[in-house]
């Protein structure tokens, strides 16, 4: 890919609320193409977060680590931002770490340019807003599938979830996500 206007970005945000000419310079000016390597760390847990990445093409994976373990928490894939929110939103430390599963391509807006892009353009609010409220809906439904299933509906759950990705995930992966040991996780597998 090259660093060619960024459509993608437009598109995703049209989704949500009407671009003006305006703010579509303004992103194109901020926004910056990036690429990631498989396997290649995207945000340190170590570090405040003042990046957060639009995917164009290619898949992260947030998780923290409890006990010497990577414990996976979210898969974000093209058309989805990643970022480690908390400590974006209020600049400390946090516990997650972000890496990429394989080749990424991403746009990368920098914190402050998006404080800027707030305070200039009155319907990023709205943006934010109904964009977060899809965010909300998912991790509702994931503390529901954590708290409340068994092993086999939360497979369930991440297969519908995940539909168009999942099979790009290494399983570890989706069984720290899950909860649940691989060897669970291969029994489900096979019931299937």
């Amino acid at each position: 890919m090259t660093t060619e206007p960024k459509v993608l970005l437009f598109q995703h945000f049209e989704k949500y609320i009407k671009l003006s000419d305006t703010l579509k310079a303004a992103l194109d000016e901020r926004a910056s193409f990036v690429s990631f390597k498989k396997g290649e760390m995207v945000h340190d847990a170590e570090k405040v977060c003042t990046k957060s990445y639009f995917i164009q093409k290619g898949l992260f994976r947030a998780y923290f680590i409890k006990d010497g373990k990577e414990i996976s928490e979210y898969f974000p894939a093209e058309n989805e931002w990643s970022n480690s929110p908390k400590s974006f939103i209020t600049r400390q430390k946090d516990v997650y770490y972000i890496d990429a599963i394989e080749p990424t391509e991403a746009f990368c807006l920098q914190v402050n340019d998006l404080v800027y892009l707030f305070e200039n353009f009155p319907e990023m609010e709205r943006y934010a807003r109904l964009s977060m409220g899809t965010v909300f809906g998912h991790l509702m439904e994931r503390i529901t599938s954590l708290r409340f299933t068994s092993a086999k509906e939360k497979y369930a759950h991440f297969l519908q979830t995940y539909h168009d990705i999942h099979h790009r995930i290494p399983l570890g992966m989706v069984a720290s996500y899950l909860g649940i040991t691989q060897e669970t996780l291969s029994r489900i597998r096979g019931e299937r």
